[in-house]
């Protein structure tokens, strides 16, 4: 992903449109297109300042966030539930859909780990591991 470009020349093709220039004007004088200046000035109108909004980040973590506590209940009630099970139960009782990497991603938030049990009990005259 490209960088914002810096706020100093930002300020600069700003201060020149409130200064009588046009948009396109200014873009040509400071080296930038035309729709960047534009922008940079709408930004100025509605929020004070054309400075860059951050970048990247998760976008989509709050949906399944809203789900939270009945996440964490499930996980309490019972704490050997698998990930299929708990996407089985969101979807059911919740309308919520998500995926298993969601899911997953849910609890590595949260340090949680999802180890695996044994179905089955250790052999008594077998060798012990």
């Amino acid at each position: 992903m490209a960088r914002a470009l810096s706020l100093d020349l930002r300020r600069r093709v700003v201060a020149a449109i409130a200064g009588g220039m046009s948009c396109r004007q200014a873009a040509v004088r400071f080296g930038v297109s035309a729709s960047s200046a534009v922008r940079w000035q709408a930004l100025t109108r509605t929020g004070g300042t054309p400075a860059a909004k951050r970048q990247g980040g998760d976008q989509r973590s709050r949906r399944i966030e809203e789900h939270a506590p009945f996440i964490l209940g499930m996980l309490e009630e019972t704490p050997d539930i698998t990930l299929a099970e708990m996407q089985t139960r969101l979807a059911g009782e919740r309308g919520g859909r998500f995926s298993i990497a969601a899911l997953w991603r849910f609890l590595a938030r949260r340090r949680i780990t999802r180890k695996k049990s044994r179905r089955t009990q250790p052999s008594r005259i077998g060798p012990t591991s």
